[in-house]
């Protein structure tokens, strides 16, 4: 409801329409006195006299009963914006029916803080104990790199390829769970966009490699305002993408004018209807459904971490040719909530 629903055009039909069969009941009232006074033959003018004395009365009442009615509304009104915070200023009640109403609203308020404090306090365990878990998981992670790292050999080096994925799963878990409490995790400073971008090709070098995937990096020679380990997570994530989905052929990564850099393959592709979908959460397309193993959640923690650091990220695609994500990193202003 905005402010011109409190316009006295806007109440009084429904005032009207609320106080119609009392305002009725009054005009009857009226009209049966003057129609007996009629009959006896009284004079005219006592007549007249006393319908004017009982209309002018009624008016006064009504006014008197429309501002209480104008005053409640807007004090309603007012409150709807407030209402998350508190019920100081609700009205008091003045008859039964408004009292129960009132006592109705305020057991509401008491079920939903309670609803909310124990929603708050399961979701608050819930994210430390997978904090926990992801911190812990590292640990073995680690001592699985060293026990495969000691001996050379083709399953090796295929456990080596698991057990990057699996870090990669861990690390987009603390994400996740980061995400939605990252006020304070941000560091907005000016960085060298090509310096961000070789960390995440560094990273997923052995993948390049064990896939024979080609790699076209084009220095971009940008100054972007970020944060950059943020913005390294997204890079990996859509480096991630783009070589789960090229099975050969290359990776090129160049820019555009007004800091936009383009990370491009030659993969299968993505459907055309699957595109306006593919940052929904949990949305994995036709490849991700093939696939067996997608979660639907990288492009998803992409688009909200450019969304909070106020960059924007498009993707074009065409089947069997290949994948074009854009992003842009020309930052107007932040939007930290």
């Amino acid at each position: 409801m905005d402010d011109n629903e409190i316009k006295f055009t806007y109440i009084i039909p429904r005032y009207l329409k609320q106080y119609i069969k009392p305002i009725f009941l009054f005009i009857s009232f009226v009209l049966v006195f003057t129609l007996i006074f009629f009959l006896y033959n009284l004079e005219v003018e006592p007549v007249l006299y006393s319908a004017f004395i009982c209309c002018f009365i009624g008016i006064i009442c009504i006014c008197i009963n429309f501002i209480n009615y104008y005053k409640k509304h807007f004090l309603l009104h007012k409150l709807q914006r407030e209402i998350s915070i508190s019920l100081d200023n609700l009205p008091l009640p003045k008859n039964l029916i408004e009292d129960d109403y009132t006592n109705l609203i305020l057991k509401l308020n008491d079920e939903y803080k309670s609803y909310i404090s124990k929603s708050d306090n399961a979701k608050r365990d819930m994210i430390d104990y997978y904090t926990m878990w992801a911190h812990q998981i590292k640990t073995p992670i680690s001592a699985m790199k060293l026990l495969i790292q000691t001996s050379e050999s083709e399953i090796s080096n295929a456990l080596s390829s698991e057990l990057f994925k699996i870090e990669q799963y861990v690390e987009m878990v603390l994400s996740y769970i980061r995400l939605d409490n990252s006020e304070n995790d941000f560091v907005i400073k000016e960085y060298n966009l090509d310096d961000i971008v070789r960390q995440a090709i560094r990273k997923y070098a052995p993948l390049f490699i064990r896939k024979k995937i080609s790699l076209d990096f084009q220095n971009t020679n940008y100054k972007v305002l970020t944060d950059e380990k943020w913005l390294v997570f997204v890079i990996e994530q859509l480096l991630s993408n783009a070589i789960k989905y090229t099975n050969k052929g290359k990776i090129s990564i160049y820019p555009l004018e007004n800091k936009k850099m383009v990370i491009e393959d030659n993969g299968i592709g993505i459907s055309p209807e699957d595109i306006p979908r593919i940052f929904d959460k949990g949305f994995t397309g036709y490849n991700g459904r093939a696939d067996k193993k997608a979660t639907g959640l990288g492009l998803y923690l992409c688009k909200n971490i450019l969304d909070k650091l106020s960059h924007k990220i498009s993707i074009e695609s065409e089947i069997g040719v290949g994948t074009k994500v854009i992003l842009d990193l020309s930052m107007i202003n932040i939007n930290i909530e």
